[in-house]
C-alpha cells in the first residue's frame, strides 16, 4: 500500500509539473508573439495608388461644332467668322471654296480655345435665320487622360530603377540586357508622351466646321452652267485635236509606204496609156 501510495504520488507530481510547463511555454509563446513586430508588407503600384491620395485633375472635354447655314453675301459672312474668330484667339486650319450646279459654298475649319468655344458660336451665329445642321459634342477624356499619366508615371519609375541596377551591374551579359529594358522602356514612354500630348491638344483648343452657301437665281445658275459646258466642249475638241494629230504621228512609216506605192502605181498607169 505503501508503495502504491508513493507511486501515485510521484505520479501527481510529474503531471504537475508538465502542467506547469505547458502553461509556461503557452506564456512565454504570447509573450513572444506581443514583443513580435508587425510584419512588413510590400505593396504592389495599385495598392500604393489607393493608398496615397491621387491629386484631383480637372475635368478633360474635347469640344467640336459643325455648322451650315445659308446666307445672302458670301464675302460679308466670310468677314463676320474673321473678325470672330480674331476676338476668339482661334486660328484657321483651312479654308475652301467653289460652286455647285446652284450654289456657291465655302468651307472653312478653325480652332478655337475651348474656353471661348461658347462664345465664339454665339457670335457667329447671330444674323443666322436657321441651320441646315448644327452639332455640338463635348467628349469626356478625364478617365483616358488619368490613365495615361498614371502609365506614364508608372514607366517612368520603371526606367529609374533600371537605371539603378545599371550603375550596380558587373556583368557584360546583364548590362546588355538592362539596356535592352530600358530601350523598350523609353520607346513606350515616348509613345505615351505623345498620345498625352495630342490628347491635351485637342482639350485645350476646340474645333469648329463652319459651312456656308448662297442659292443662285436660276438664270444666273443656267448661265454659269452653260458657260461651263461650252468651255468643256472646247477643251474636249482640243483634247480631241491634238489626239488626232498624235495618232497620224504615230503611223507616219505606213503612211509613207502607202504614198510611195501610189507613186509607181500611178507612173505605171501612165506608162501603159497609148
Amino acid at each position: 500500500m505503501r508503495y502504491i501510495f508513493f507511486l501515485s504520488v510521484i505520479f501527481c507530481v510529474l503531471s504537475g509539473c508538465s502542467k506547469s510547463e505547458s502553461l509556461n511555454e503557452d506564456r512565454a509563446i504570447s509573450i513572444s508573439a506581443v514583443k513580435l513586430p508587425p510584419k512588413k508588407y510590400e505593396s504592389s503600384g495599385s495598392d500604393k495608388n489607393l493608398d496615397t491620395p491621387s491629386p484631383k485633375i480637372e475635368q478633360k472635354i474635347i469640344k467640336q461644332a459643325s455648322l451650315r447655314f445659308e446666307t445672302n453675301d458670301l464675302e460679308e459672312t466670310y468677314k463676320q467668322i474673321q473678325t470672330a474668330v480674331k476676338q476668339s484667339q482661334g486660328k484657321v486650319q483651312s479654308d475652301s471654296e467653289g460652286k455647285d450646279y446652284g450654289t456657291l459654298y465655302r468651307n472653312i475649319t478653325i480652332r478655337v480655345p475651348s474656353q471661348n468655344f461658347d462664345n465664339f458660336i454665339n457670335t457667329i451665329s447671330k444674323g443666322v435665320s436657321y441651320f441646315e445642321r448644327k452639332e455640338i459634342t463635348a467628349e469626356d477624356v478625364t478617365e483616358q487622360y488619368i490613365d495615361l499619366t498614371t502609365r506614364l508615371k508608372n514607366k517612368r519609375k520603371l526606367e529609374e530603377r533600371y537605371l539603378q541596377i545599371l550603375q550596380k551591374s558587373a556583368k557584360i551579359s546583364e548590362i546588355l540586357e538592362i539596356e535592352k529594358q530600358i530601350s523598350i522602356i523609353r520607346e513606350e514612354i515616348e509613345a505615351k508622351e505623345g498620345q498625352l500630348k495630342y490628347l491635351e491638344s485637342r482639350v485645350s483648343e476646340s474645333t469648329v466646321t463652319i459651312e456656308f452657301f448662297k442659292n443662285l437665281p436660276e438664270q444666273e445658275a443656267v448661265q454659269l452652267s452653260y458657260g461651263s459646258k461650252v468651255w468643256t466642249a472646247v477643251k474636249s475638241g482640243f483634247f480631241s485635236l491634238s489626239s488626232f494629230f498624235i495618232s497620224i504621228i504615230s503611223i507616219w512609216p505606213f503612211i509613207i509606204i502607202i504614198v510611195v506605192l501610189a507613186y509607181f502605181i500611178r507612173k505605171r498607169i501612165k506608162r501603159k496609156k497609148p
